[in-house]
């Protein structure tokens, strides 16, 4: 089985490679890249997978890679994933997850190549949540309160339009936050956590800078996030979306304090107003009584777990 992962060089990208590597060795990795594709998080595997160059924004090169990789199911992980960026940037961010993803339909559309797709949402487009609607199911209204939500209602939508319209075979997942290991340190564990290995090495003034700390989201470990998208494609209905995540919420001001028990120095927290976002989310809290039931997915690795390599991850590299 050929499987193409975009976005193979980024956080859950590589994971997932990682993870078919190790529990399915009859499939054969593709990633697209870019020349300024920074190779880092694949580095351990670059032996065992195949990379063809192609850009979300250009059909002709989506296209080329396609017809050389004829692949049978397609992880769509690619795109600009970080919520402030959206603010600065919204047209660039909805450039490259929206129009991006017609772009890979239309590729697919145009070869004649009937792969299973999964299109990688988010649970930011539910953005406007009322008490009674949480946790959020599937049926919950859209609400996105962000340019990088509503680009991911586009991605999510567009999918269900291919379905419907052309037959394209599209499982949606919509995951919850997700951490563990490479994450970016623009996010915000990563961030805390990169900030307690600077503190630790004497980098950085025993000091955190903190934003909104009252928000609540749910966080799924990568390593179980990525085991889901693969069960999305063994066992999810197309044209389907289907939540993701662990069903318990924490406080980003608890996520804060655990780190804090795993750092080996004092520390003082302080907001910095630049951290805090036009509008946030209050809570992100997932039903994914849907997507269990179909594929008996469970997470399996503890959240203070998914800390603690988080921070190691940092420790080595500060």
């Amino acid at each position: 089985m050929k499987v193409l992962i975009t976005g193979i060089t980024g956080f859950a990208g590589s994971h997932l490679a990682d993870y078919l590597l190790a529990e399915h060795k009859d499939v054969e990795i593709f990633g697209f890249i870019r020349w300024r594709s920074r190779k880092d998080n694949i580095s351990h595997v670059l032996d065992k997978i195949h990379l063809y160059e192609a850009d979300l924004k250009d059909l002709v090169s989506l296209k080329k890679a396609l017809s050389q990789i004829k692949p049978d199911r397609i992880f769509h992980l690619a795109a600009q994933s970080f919520v402030p960026t959206s603010w600065k940037c919204p047209a660039e961010t909805f450039s490259i997850n929206a129009l991006g993803e017609i772009n890979l339909f239309e590729a697919v559309l145009s070869l004649e190549i009937q792969p299973r797709i999964q299109i990688a949402g988010s649970s930011e487009e539910y953005g406007l949540v009322f008490p009674d609607e949480v946790p959020m199911n599937e049926d919950n209204r859209l609400r996105p309160l962000s340019p990088y939500a509503v680009s991911k209602v586009a991605q999510d939508l567009l999918a269900y339009q291919y379905y419907k319209s052309y037959g394209l075979d599209t499982v949606r997942t919509r995951g919850f936050n997700h951490t563990g290991p490479r994450r970016g340190d623009v996010f915000i564990c990563s961030n805390f956590a990169k900030q307690i290995a600077m503190i630790e090495k004497k980098k950085q003034e025993p000091v955190i800078f903190v934003g909104n700390l009252d928000a609540k989201r749910d966080f799924t470990d990568v390593r179980d996030m990525v085991r889901a998208y693969w069960m999305s494609l063994e066992k999810g209905e197309k044209g389907e979306v289907y939540n993701i995540g662990t069903g318990k919420a924490y406080k980003i001001r608890e996520i804060l304090n655990m780190l804090l028990s795993l750092c080996k120095d004092e520390v003082e927290v302080k907001v910095d107003p630049d951290r805090l976002r036009p509008s946030d989310v209050p809570i992100l809290l997932s039903d994914s009584t849907k997507f269990r039931k179909i594929t008996g997915w469970e997470p399996e690795i503890p959240f203070i777990q998914s800390l603690k390599d988080l921070l190691d991850f940092w420790r080595d590299r500060v």
